[in-house]
């Protein structure tokens, strides 16, 4: 099943922008520092997710990231 995302495509855009400063900051034990919307929606968007009350990326937050830096 196609899911559409209610994120609209040029938030998207922003946000796979600033998705490597993100998991450089997760990286860092650093989320406080992360705005909560941006997290929300990066969480919408699969590219977060929680895992026991942390936040990791995904594995398409991770191939995303690899993608920027081809």
């Amino acid at each position: 099943m196609n899911q559409v995302s209610s994120v609209p495509q040029a938030r998207r855009e922003t946000l796979r922008g600033v998705l490597p400063q993100v998991a450089e900051l997760l990286q860092k034990r650093r989320a406080n520092e992360i705005d909560d919307v941006v997290i929300d929606d990066l969480v919408l968007l699969h590219w977060l997710e929680w895992v026991g009350g942390s936040l990791q990326l995904t594995t398409t937050g991770k191939n995303i990231c690899r993608q920027l830096f081809e």
